[in-house]
């Protein structure tokens, strides 16, 4: 809603005349540090773009990196790789991917991706679910984490285990790792650490991060510069890409050392709002982002969140749906960003429960 002044959740509200000054001056910081950086990146290359790719390279452990402009591009580009050098089209993948629910049917049609689905529902994938699926597979995909499943993660060791499953049958293993940041603090390992199980991850810049939009898969050099040919033929090799760039630079700098305290005060938020019978999921949030319940139809609650967006001009959840699965229950979802640590958590769970009880 345009003329918000206030955000409990992710971040607080910007103008994009205010979003492009900041990248501006961005992009003044990083040319006063390296002034090599001064010039244009040239459809992908050199410039901020490199300087991005190996960064995130590095933080990563990976000896290379190519950005994208998106993450739809970048995880069909890397599939496709995979799946050609291995002879199958079949990629096993949770049912909840996002490349299932959010993509037009783009990964099939364009591609030929024929899907084993690893799991159904709110379930992380583990090695026995890899061990039931039959055949040749281009490659496995995990979704760190699975996201229409509640942002659930494994634990360390189920993520291990399923890394040496895949590397003992010969498949590779790729990370949908578009919140990988915001992963690390559950995992208890950092993000090289957490890329180093697998073959090649995809990493996106706008979510936790706050970018403009931008993405890298990060692997060996061989196939990241096979699926940089496939950037090229998915029409994703842009002019420039210098404003992604410079705004995901930010974002590592300021963002990523904040993914700890975001997760902690989701931890804290979920436990107080349980006390104030307000159903989170899961109970204890596995990153920066959860669910919410609330005992109310959903156009209910969302009329008492939009009554406070007008009166007081704040955001104060995401849009309500009804529940599938418990009738008279809504949802939403609820993610902790640099807006949400303006208030304290009690201070959050208060305004929380005000509204959503109304």
């Amino acid at each position: 809603m345009p003329g918000l002044e206030r955000s409990l959740t992710g971040r607080a509200p910007v103008s994009p005349q205010d979003e492009l000054r900041s990248i501006i001056a961005e992009l003044d910081k990083c040319v006063e540090t390296d002034p090599a950086l001064t010039g244009w990146d040239r459809y992908g290359d050199g410039g901020q773009v490199a300087a991005l790719e190996t960064q995130v390279a590095q933080l990563l452990g990976k000896p290379a990196a190519v950005m994208f402009p998106s993450g739809t591009m970048a995880q069909q580009s890397v599939l496709r790789v995979w799946s050609d050098r291995l002879g199958s089209r079949r990629i096993a993948i949770p049912a909840l991917s996002h490349l299932l629910h959010h993509e037009q049917d783009g990964p099939r049609l364009l591609n030929g991706f024929e899907w084993a689905l690893l799991t159904t529902g709110g379930v992380v994938p583990s090695v026995d679910h890899l061990a039931a699926i039959p055949g040749v597979l281009g490659a496995a995909l995990l979704e760190l984490p699975l996201r229409d499943g509640g942002y659930l993660l494994p634990s360390w060791e189920e993520l291990e285990a399923f890394s040496r499953a895949c590397s003992d049958r010969g498949v590779p293993l790729h990370l949908d790792g578009a919140r990988i940041w915001e992963s690390a603090p559950h995992l208890g390992h950092s993000p090289a650490e957490i890329a180093a199980l697998a073959d090649t991850v995809y990493v996106s810049f706008y979510k936790g991060l706050r970018g403009l939009a931008g993405a890298v898969v990060a692997g060996p050099e061989d196939v990241v510069a096979e699926v940089g040919l496939w950037r090229s033929r998915h029409g994703g090799t842009l002019f420039t890409m210098l404003p992604y760039a410079v705004s995901a630079l930010r974002g590592l700098r300021d963002e990523l050392p904040r993914m700890a305290e975001y997760h902690q005060r989701a931890v804290e938020m979920a436990e107080l709002l349980a006390v104030r019978g307000i159903r989170t999921f899961p109970r204890r949030p596995h990153c920066n982002a959860f669910r919410i319940f609330v005992e109310a139809p959903g156009d209910v609650v969302a009329e008492r969140v939009v009554v406070v967006m007008e009166r007081e001009r704040l955001a104060v959840t995401p849009p309500w749906g009804d529940s599938e699965d418990v009738p008279g229950w809504s949802w939403t979802e609820f993610t902790v960003g640099p807006a949400t640590m303006e208030w304290s958590a009690a201070g959050a769970v208060d305004l929380l429960v005000r509204v959503l009880h109304g």
